[in-house]
């Protein structure tokens, strides 16, 4: 249940990031920027800020998959 939830919340990151970011994907990029955001922000969110739950975890993955965004656009030019 918990890898569930997981891709879910990384899912729904995803979606988020790429339209606040101006980033026009296929659904699988961006599934695939939501659940590697999810890995990325949801542990250094919740080890930094040591705050637990599930909302901590989809707002590190947000500000995860908008810097794996924002990393991606730098190093594409």
């Amino acid at each position: 249940m918990t890898i569930v939830l997981f891709l879910i919340v990384g899912i729904a990151a995803g979606f988020l990031a790429t339209r606040i970011m101006g980033l026009n994907t296929d659904p699988l990029t961006t599934i695939a920027i939501g659940v590697a955001g999810a890995l990325v922000g949801g542990f250094v969110l919740r080890t930094l800020v040591m705050v637990s739950g599930w909302m901590a975890g989809f707002v590190g993955a947000v500000l995860g998959a908008i810097l794996l965004i924002w990393l991606w656009k730098i190093y594409r030019r």
